[in-house]
């Protein structure tokens, strides 16, 4: 039942496609899909997701049939491109460039998506896990052009086996080399930081089970609240949009709505509306 009615919302369109930055490579632009009544509301809680893909490739219909769901349980949702190796010859420097602008946009545009910029929720899956933990976490690789006074923190954090560690011994070094020290988010000071979710298979050969029980330790350790949730058998790359819908990505849907009805990001009225 649950996967026929993601199937459902997955057939609708976009309610709308802004841009939110132009490059010397293209526009980069936010979907966002609104709950029903959206336009009676200045406040909603808003929740934005960064597609995978090892910040070479990857689409936005990564996240689209979760954009859909979580909209219809009273979330405004934003689906974000960024700057990608294979399309734009760019780095990793560049897509966490581009993540933290969006979220400055987003933030500096309240009004117009009628959201409340103190309830915004960063999520993604492995590439697009580690730009909105480095968003929360990481100070540097800020636009030039961007407005730093507007911070690119969250109120929480969904992360879907998310690529935090950039080290000698984590995923992507040999492109980041020794900047991992400002670039990744495993390696920095986690105090104040948001609650976070973080969901990972016990068979993912890019993000070690050891990295992500760490990662979550030392935010505890911090004074922050990390809830590591593994999938047995699970490897890596189970929510890319070609990949079958099966029980791992329904799992996650579940599991990343109660982690945000527990924090009060669902709108009661929303959660009485059951598929």
């Amino acid at each position: 039942m649950l996967l026929l009615y993601i199937n459902a919302l997955n057939a609708q369109r976009y309610s709308q496609t802004d841009t939110y930055k132009k490059t010397d490579q293209r526009d980069l632009n936010i979907s966002f899909v609104y709950p029903d009544g959206w336009e009676k509301r200045m406040d909603w809680p808003v929740l934005v997701f960064f597609h995978g893909g090892g910040w070479i490739r990857g689409t936005i219909k990564q996240f689209d049939a979760y954009a859909r769901y979580f909209a219809d349980k009273g979330m405004v949702c934003a689906l974000v491109e960024y700057r990608l190796k294979e399309k734009d010859g760019t780095d990793p420097f560049t897509a966490l460039q581009d993540a933290k602008s969006a979220v400055r946009y987003i933030k500096s545009n309240a009004s117009r998506y009628r959201i409340d910029p103190d309830r915004m929720v960063l999520s993604g899956s492995s590439a697009g896990g580690h730009l909105a933990a480095a968003c929360e976490l990481v100070e540097d690789f800020n636009d030039p052009g961007d407005d730093l006074s507007v911070s690119t923190r969250a109120a929480a954090l969904v992360l879907i086996y998310p690529v935090v560690d950039n080290g000698p011994d984590g995923y992507g070094y040999g492109r980041i080399g020794t900047r991992y020290t400002r670039f990744s988010p495993y390696h920095q000071k986690k105090k104040g930081m948001a609650d976070a979710l973080v969901i990972l298979g016990t068979k993912d050969k890019l993000v070690p089970v050891k990295t992500a029980r760490e990662f979550c330790e030392n935010i505890r350790q911090e004074g922050g609240h990390a809830e590591l949730i593994l999938y047995k058998g699970a490897g890596h790359g189970w929510f890319y949009e070609n990949r079958p819908r099966g029980v791992f990505y329904l799992k996650a849907l579940n599991d990343m709505e109660s982690f945000l009805q527990q924090r009060d990001f669902l709108s009661e009225s929303f959660l009485s509306r059951r598929e």
